[in-house]
């Protein structure tokens, strides 16, 4: 087949908990034909029915609704034009660390990683089996959150413990947001006008979902998120970082079980326990009202923040930039403001007037003074995606 001739669209599919996202882009000049998202997957819907107000039951039911929208644009899954299929897999563990072309081997290898991801990985793995007999002939590939962080060193990635048990647990430092640290590495790297193994960044990914990860040339070195997305940021609902002896004084003293601990951790605690809300924009409102909760919420947050921008320094020696991503990253000047004020020891200074700027282009934030630059750089996790898939499926 001529290069002319080559299919050229990616879907990219992202089956979480209960919900199914896709995107149908066309690789040929990197542009969106079709997105979109159904939600509520299985949740009781009017009269008690099962799959919510859009009666769908399952994320199988969900994925053929999918086929069916595209369908009804002209973009069905049967087009000779679609190259390839890109899946996010939240958790590879050690042996995928990279995007890899899905066979029955790596289905069932994704399936012996579900208990490192209970939430996310059986979702993953529904949405590629699916997507495989909805399109048998398609290449059909794995985009791992985790293949980022493959690169660690053992010095950052190890936890303190005995060594035969954690090997035979797998518990590690994983990391996660990946996919999202890629492309955001690369796009910043642009925006300073430098290859990506020319700078050092730290990188903060903050979303309702949170993680700061330490880039030196292009390479993950250490990050945030540890065996799971809870350790280290406050999050929307995960608390980050606590003292291991909190959840045996909870259970000791407290009498909660470890499913009531897990849920508050992940569920009921971040910005939500401290604040009563887990959105950012609710925080800032409140705050501006006097709500002393809301301003709890908001000054742990940022000194957390600021923990992790100072140790990562450490880690680096050398910070070329420090890049904000995702919802409260690129939206919230008041958090990129707290974060780094009275940073300027470290090289660090937010211009407030570029800094308030609101935009959907990659910026810079940083005073003229500034020796370390602040930028604002959207992520585009889904477009990573499909350049993986892409490149993969062409072989």
């Amino acid at each position: 087949m001529s290069e002319a001739a080559r299919p050229t669209r990616v879907l990219v599919l992202n089956s979480g908990s209960s919900s199914v996202k896709y995107q149908l882009l066309d690789m040929a000049d990197q542009s969106r034909l079709a997105s979109g998202v159904v939600e509520r997957i299985g949740e009781k819907g009017d009269a008690g029915r099962e799959g919510g107000d859009d009666g769908v039951a399952d994320h199988a039911a969900a994925l053929r609704r999918v086929a069916g929208e595209l369908a009804g644009r002209g973009l069905g899954l049967d087009s000779p034009e679609l190259a390839a299929v890109g899946h996010r897999v939240v958790h590879g563990g050690t042996r995928f660390t990279g995007p890899t072309l899905i066979t029955d081997e790596v289905v069932a290898g994704i399936e012996e990683l579900v208990p490192l991801a209970p939430l996310h990985n059986p979702a993953n793995i529904t949405g590629i089996k699916v997507a495989r007999e909805l399109r048998p002939d398609l290449p059909q590939v794995a985009v791992f959150d985790t293949a980022f962080h493959a690169t660690i060193p053992e010095a950052a990635a190890r936890y303190a413990i005995d060594t035969a048990t954690a090997d035979r647990h797998g518990i590690r430092r994983y990391g996660f947001h990946g996919t999202s640290n890629a492309y955001v590495s690369r796009a910043a790297a642009a925006l300073l006008g430098r290859e990506p193994s020319e700078v050092n960044l730290i990188v903060l990914h903050l979303g309702n979902g949170a993680s700061a990860t330490a880039v030196r040339g292009g390479v993950s070195v250490d990050t945030s998120m540890g065996l799971t997305p809870l350790e280290g940021l406050v999050m929307g609902t995960r608390s980050g970082d606590v003292d291991p002896a909190v959840v045996f004084h909870l259970a000791r003293v407290g009498g909660m079980g470890t499913d009531e601990i897990d849920t508050l951790l992940n569920k009921r605690s971040g910005l939500l326990g401290l604040g009563g809300v887990n959105d950012m924009r609710e925080i800032g409102r409140r705050m501006a009202e006097g709500d002393e909760r809301a301003q709890l919420a908001f000054d742990v947050y940022v000194h957390r923040l600021r923990r992790y921008v100072g140790a990562f320094t450490a880690v680096l020696g050398r910070v070329d930039a420090v890049v904000f991503t995702a919802g409260v990253g690129e939206n919230s000047a008041a958090v990129r403001a707290a974060a780094l004020a009275g940073l300027d020891g470290l090289g660090i200074v937010v211009d407030p007037v570029r800094n308030a700027v609101r935009g959907s282009a990659g910026r810079l934030v940083s005073a003229e003074s500034s020796r370390v630059a602040v930028a604002v750089v959207p992520t585009d996790e889904e477009l990573e995606i499909a350049r993986d898939t892409y490149a993969l499926a062409r072989g």
